[in-house]
């Protein structure tokens, strides 16, 4: 249910790709760097808002806001199907990414909730893997739909799998938080739990670590249309082309969530990170050599490379950043979405507007990005890695 949740995100964001050039001429737009903006204005959205969310979840419990959310993610699909202009479509955008932060602060919380350690890892990371098909889906599903119809079909499908997942809420989730962390809604308890995430080493350096890698995956959905059919001229299957990467980094996460038990987060997500600084470097040196446009054979598989590693990353670096905070789920779990979703997307929207008919923006943005989390986690380690704080962690 958690992953289905989290799951709607990638749905609302991926399933367009295939379409983003369609709808931006329907409504008047003619620069390809600006259909990307149908995406930004859908993450801002569903990252300021998580800093709402997670409060509200620990004085009013996980259930009903989630609710609430899904409710607001409904009408904000089925506006976007009617919008006239432009303008108005990144504004509803925006609206419907308000109400997706709720699955997405929610789902964390009631992981968190009933699990903690290296229990908590391997949960994520089914999750992640069940989040990283959904690209592999998405913009065949686009793009099929598009095929009966035009590109408003689109979004009266994620309506549908909004109200799909708020009948199974609705039905099937009990409320997970124990009644002794529920937290007051006032000004005080709001600041008082923001400062205890933000005053934890490890879960705030952490969180910017996950920033950062999580703005290279903006990065890339930013980047992948105009890379995949423009560069390498690969048309209708760019869907395919999109699915590859997205079946390596769900494979990598359920290898993680098989093996994270017996090695530990630490162990796996310090080795990857060191992996995905070293292999974006190597990448971005031979994007250099062939002035930004590689065979295609040699750029994908350095791409399946380095974001093999990223399963072994995320879900981690999530578990880590939550594990000394689990009596403030909902507040640490809002400031970790907010800052990996927020500020990842506008980070990622810097790579995906420096595109300059070339792969090296992208290449060069993943290898800077990888470097900069990298040395978060340095920090939030001491400048120890691989260290495991007990045998649960």
């Amino acid at each position: 249910m958690m992953a289905g949740l989290m799951a709607l995100n990638a749905l609302a964001i991926d399933i367009m790709l295939p379409g983003l050039k369609e709808i931006g001429a329907s409504l008047g737009v003619t620069s390809d760097n600006e259909h990307q903006f149908i995406i930004t204005s859908y993450v801002l959205g569903f990252g300021i808002a998580q800093l709402a969310y997670g409060p509200i979840a620990d004085r009013f419990g996980r259930k009903k806001p989630l609710l609430v959310g899904l409710v607001i993610y409904f009408i904000g699909a089925v506006l976007c199907a009617f919008v006239p202009s432009f303008t108005l479509m990144l504004l509803v955008r925006f609206c419907q990414g308000l109400g997706a932060a709720a699955t997405r602060v929610i789902s964390v919380a009631v992981v968190r909730d009933l699990h903690g350690g290296r229990a908590m890892a391997e949960i994520m990371s089914l999750i992640m893997m069940v989040f990283m098909l959904i690209p592999i889906l998405a913009p065949s599903i686009g793009q099929t739909i598009m095929l009966f119809g035009d590109w408003h079909l689109v979004f009266v499908f994620l309506a549908l799998a909004a109200f799909g997942n708020f009948l199974w809420v609705t039905f099937r989730l009990p409320e997970t938080q124990h009644p002794e962390d529920v937290v007051e809604l006032t000004p005080k308890a709001v600041i008082h739990s923001a400062k205890t995430v933000l005053t934890n080493r490890v879960a705030l350096f952490y969180t910017l670590g996950t920033t950062f890698i999580m703005a290279c995956i903006f990065g890339f959905v930013n980047s992948a249309q105009q890379v995949y059919v423009e560069i390498y001229g690969l048309g209708t299957l760019f869907p395919v082309a999109f699915a590859g990467i997205g079946i390596v980094m769900a494979a990598s996460s359920l290898i993680n969530s098989r093996i994270v038990g017996k090695i530990g987060m630490r162990r796996l997500s310090h080795g990857a990170m060191i992996g995905f600084t070293v292999t974006n470097g190597v990448w971005l040196l031979i994007d250099l050599m062939y002035a930004g446009a590689m065979p295609f054979w040699l750029f994908y598989a350095l791409f399946m490379l380095a974001w093999f590693q990223f399963g072994w990353i995320g879900p981690n670096f999530n578990a880590l950043a939550m594990e000394p905070l689990g009596h403030v789920a909902g507040a640490a779990s809002s400031i970790l979405g907010f800052a990996s979703t927020a500020f990842s997307a506008l980070l990622g929207a810097a790579i995906g507007y420096a595109y300059n008919g070339t792969t090296t923006p992208m290449i060069a943005g993943f290898f800077v990005f990888a470097a900069v989390a990298l040395g978060f986690t340095l920090i939030a380690e001491k400048g120890k890695l691989f260290q495991p704080h007990n045998p649960e962690i």
